[in-house]
């Protein structure tokens, strides 16, 4: 093997281990037991692809990379994420969404690196590791709280009383998915049982793949608000693991001229930072189980045949 390839290899291999080491210590920080427990915080996607991408420079600094730059650290990055399916058990659609997320920050620490080591400047490259460094530190160790919600509405050609029955309880989706998530394989809501009409009542949403979550009527004002809590909801290496939905709401109200606006709403708890990119796709995701309910009623309280 000529020294080049070695040295390239290195790279690769050295700043993956370094990493998922980083990885692993941020994680022994982070447990269940504590505030923000089980979350995979800011440093984890921007600060270690970061420091990934220096000591990728560090060595190829040799090299006449140049523009191979953006080529070598696109690799670096697959390979990464081929090992964070294998040794962390992310999900296909996890590592989809977090994929420009490493590459951005992954090919900008290879271009500061070798921008850094062109100066020939060990203060400044000293100090600049050691501030990321302490980043970090400072990020595994804070707090990490984030909850949102998200609300979403559309007209029914039908009243009320028509529609209540369908939001408590509804048969099962048969149309075909449009969001693309769902279409390439994120689980999708199908159906809804009930125990019974009334407050306290156990409720089931039951999304494709067989998927459950169990929840517990809350308020139960008829033709008027269902609230409901989730009490237990799968774990699976998609998404869910991340996100945590605590309740859900639906609110109808009566237009006066046969109509009804149904709103939806759902609360959530969001494991991944940083949130500036995280929950664009929570939002998009819980917006589109909404999209997917909610016409679904609308085609059955306006069209009582459908089965």
């Amino acid at each position: 093997m000529d020294t080049i390839s070695a040295q390239k290899i290195k790279g690769f291999v050295v700043s993956n281990v370094t990493g998922f080491s980083l990885i692993g210590l941020t994680r022994i920080t982070l447990t269940r037991d504590t505030p923000g427990a089980g979350v995979l915080v800011l440093s984890e996607f921007v600060i270690i692809p970061i420091l990934m991408g220096i000591i990728c420079a560090w060595f190829w600094r040799r090299l006449q990379l140049k523009s191979g730059t953006f080529a070598y650290s696109a690799f670096n990055s697959l390979f990464a994420i081929l090992l964070s399916s294998m040794l962390l058990g992310e999900g296909i659609i996890c590592l989809l969404i977090v994929s420009p997320l490493i590459f951005l920050f992954m090919w900008l620490g290879t271009y500061t690196g070798r921008k850094m080591f062109q100066t020939k400047n060990n203060k400044l490259n000293v100090s600049i590791i050691g501030l990321l460094v302490l980043i970090l530190i400072a990020d595994s160790v804070s707090d990490h709280q984030y909850e949102n919600k998200v609300s979403d509405s559309l007209i029914i050609n039908a009243p009320p009383s028509a529609v209540w029955k369908n939001v408590v309880a509804f048969k099962k989706i048969r149309q075909k998915n449009n969001y693309w998530l769902f279409r390439i394989g994120l689980p999708s809501p199908v159906e809804s049982t009930v125990e019974g009409y009334y407050n306290g009542a156990k409720r089931k949403c039951i999304f494709s793949n067989g998927y459950v979550f169990d929840e517990r009527i809350s308020t139960y004002q008829p033709g008027k608000n269902l609230v409901f809590d989730i009490t237990n909801q799968p774990r699976d290496p998609e998404i869910m693991n991340h996100l945590d939905l605590i309740n859900g709401q639906f609110l109808l109200k009566d237009n006066g001229d046969g109509t009804t606006t149904l709103t939806g709403n759902s609360t959530y708890k969001l494991y991944v930072f940083p949130i500036w990119y995280y929950d664009i796709w929570a939002q998009s995701i819980v917006r589109n189980v909404h999209i997917r309910v909610m016409k679904h009623i609308k085609d059955i309280s306006e069209h009582p045949a459908i089965k």
